[in-house]
């Protein structure tokens, strides 16, 4: 390390307070690099999560799409819930569809559905994930209709 002190006679090196501002400066420097470094692995981390969350949402949604019976509206509902938490996270939902199956068939497609929920939740907090919550709720009551 270099140490930038003021020109002075030689018997004489940095006095000890320019010494204490230029370590004060460095760790100062180094700080905030390194907060700067965390925050953004953070960032990423969190990004990272939600885009993670927002497939795991999209496909939770086509499946209850697919899904054939309305179940009292639920299935709907849960569809709704859905597509708000994705608005949450700043998406827009592309699965759509309607399949024509068996009541047995429209109800694993629920709980996939729920399953996905379930992982999606993990990774998101606030508005998204109380909305995620309202979803499983809804599918957990279709699943008691039959």
């Amino acid at each position: 390390m270099v140490l930038l002190c003021p020109p002075l006679p030689l018997d004489n090196f940095c006095s000890d307070d320019t010494f204490e501002a230029m370590k004060s400066d460095y760790f100062l420097r180094y700080a905030t690099l390194l907060a700067a470094i965390l925050l953004a692995f953070g960032l990423v981390t969190r990004v990272q999560a939600q885009t993670g969350s927002f497939t795991l949402l999209d496909d939770a949604y086509a499946t209850l799409a697919q899904a054939d019976h309305d179940y009292k509206g639920h299935r709907v509902k849960a569809m709704k819930q859905i597509e708000l938490a994705v608005q949450e996270l700043g998406g827009k939902i592309s699965g759509k569809g309607r399949g024509h199956e068996p009541q047995a068939t429209s109800d694993a497609q629920l709980r996939a559905a729920q399953t996905l929920l379930q992982q999606a939740g993990s990774g998101l907090s606030g508005k998204a994930l109380k909305h995620v919550n309202a979803a499983i709720a809804q599918i957990n009551t279709a699943l008691a209709i039959k």
